[in-house]
């Protein structure tokens, strides 16, 4: 049977295939090279291809099975990952020009190691904003990423070529960085599952930081399964990551099926319920039906985590980036340096107050952990906003579009909660996500809320086709 006969749902279902004989690891490496010279020229999820040491790989995957050896969980699945995460031989340009010029990594990132080492494919860079500041993925150096679902929207970002190609079906598995929602976004306007995992639970070594204390890598997939798997694959303790914990890794995939049964589940209410549109409450109220809750809660000082990690960002961002802010500024993207350049001005005074503020804004969410295992909130204000579009409004107000995209993101971002951004459709709508958020190190918890919500068909996420018409952007 050819790949082009053949259809595999997703990463677990080809995996098994592959490792079934029914269909080879170089015939489902070429059919998804096949998609990406069709349709990424449109859409622009990648920046580099590795056509042919992804070929090569596969072909090794392929001698290992006749072998008689098992090469892994994600044997023959093709991958690719963010530009911000080395991959041996590729320059790592994180977005930018000016590390366009850097040589090519020299190893590969924990990321990519590990899911090389269960047997994946790299074939390929994904775009981003530049150095993973924004959240729509309109890079000035590299063109925007395009919505699969609609291509005159926006992807979300600053992954967002990993949830466009993830959406579009050019790659089952990608991975992706998230600071204040970098994950979340892209996988609710893109339409798929996210998993921003517990703060340090997979390592960061060999990924180019936007804030080191605020970010987290995590996978996007079209199923909680594949989300499952890929965290199981990828977590785990890393000497090479000083952050990384030493928790040993625990298999999600075996708790998938609890279900919900003992789980406290409640839905934020006060600050977000006022700052979006419509479409993006419904979803939230559609997930509670279907579990059952009732149950509302209020997270204090939200407006104050809010901008407590808007000041931690800039500060930390910008002076990662100081040396080229003095000397090179017209070398970043415009949008960008202006955001960089506010965070270096901003007082010592300020990042102190937003850091003692976190500390305590920490302190009170653990002890409402203590009464509740799960929160649903929206991921976005509204759904993917148009390429260009330079404001959304709010509650009323008109606010530049990019920056506040982020409204129910951030306040969640800075105390390193799992949380999985779960994708729901409506009738001729754009999709829209609902945060699924838990604990510290609950991951658990709320990939077992993502599957329920799966199998009761509130959550899904459907192969996006408002680009494919003929090949051309419908």
């Amino acid at each position: 049977m050819t790949s082009t006969q053949a259809s595999f749902s997703g990463a677990a279902g080809l995996a098994r295939a592959v490792r079934g004989r029914s269909i080879s690891a170089v015939e489902a490496t070429r059919a998804a090279l096949r998609k990406i010279d069709r349709y990424d020229r449109f859409l622009n999820c990648f920046t580099a291809v590795l056509r042919e040491s992804a070929l090569a790989r596969a072909a090794d995957i392929d001698r290992r099975l006749a072998a008689g050896e098992d090469p892994g969980p994600l044997c023959g699945v093709p991958f690719a990952v963010k530009n911000l995460f080395d991959i041996e031989g590729l320059t790592t340009i994180a977005g930018s020009k000016i590390h366009a010029e850097r040589p090519p990594a020299a190893r590969d990132s924990t990321v990519v190691e590990r899911l090389k080492g269960a047997g994946a494919i790299a074939i390929g860079a994904l775009n981003m904003d530049e150095y993973a500041y924004g959240f729509t993925t309109e890079n000035s150096h590299y063109g925007p990423t395009r919505n699969p679902h609609d291509p005159e929207r926006v992807a979300g970002g600053s992954s967002g070529g990993s949830a466009a190609a993830v959406a579009a079906d050019l790659v089952p598995l990608t991975a992706g960085s998230d600071t204040n929602g970098s994950i979340r976004v892209p996988a609710a306007f893109c339409g798929v599952f996210g998993l921003k995992p517990t703060y340090g639970r997979i390592s960061r070594a060999g990924a180019f930081l936007f804030c080191e204390s605020f970010d987290h890598v995590g996978p996007f997939a079209r199923s909680v399964e594949d989300l499952a798997l890929a965290f199981d694959v990828l977590h785990g303790p890393d000497p090479r990551d000083p952050v990384c914990s030493t928790r040993p890794p625990e298999p999600m995939l075996p708790q998938l099926e609890r279900g919900i049964d003992g789980l406290r589940i409640a839905v934020l209410d006060g600050y977000f319920t006022r700052l979006g549109m419509p479409e993006v409450f419904a979803p939230v109220a559609a997930a509670a039906r279907a579990l059952g809750v009732t149950r509302t809660v209020t997270v204090p000082d939200v407006e104050a985590a809010r901008a407590s990690a808007y000041v931690i960002t800039a500060c930390e961002g910008s002076n990662l980036h100081f040396h080229d802010l003095r000397t090179r500024p017209r070398d970043f993207d415009p949008v960008v340096l202006d955001r960089f350049l506010a965070g270096a001005l901003l007082p010592a005074c300020w990042y102190q107050h937003a850091q003692r503020f976190r500390t305590v804004f920490r302190a009170k969410m653990r002890e409402l952990f203590q009464s509740v295992d799960i929160l649903l909130a929206p991921v976005t204000p509204c759904p993917a906003i148009r390429i260009g579009q330079p404001t959304i409004t709010l509650d009323g107000v008109e606010l530049p579009s990019r920056p506040n995209i982020g409204v129910f993101t951030q306040p969640l971002s800075s105390i390193g909660l799992p949380i999985v951004a779960a994708p729901v459709f409506s009738p001729g709508s754009l999709p829209v996500g609902v945060q699924i958020a838990g604990a510290p190190y609950n991951e658990a918890a709320v990939l077992r809320v993502a599957r329920y919500l799966e199998k009761m068909g509130v959550a899904s996420a459907p192969v996006a086709n408002g680009y494919q018409a003929g090949g051309e952007p419908a």
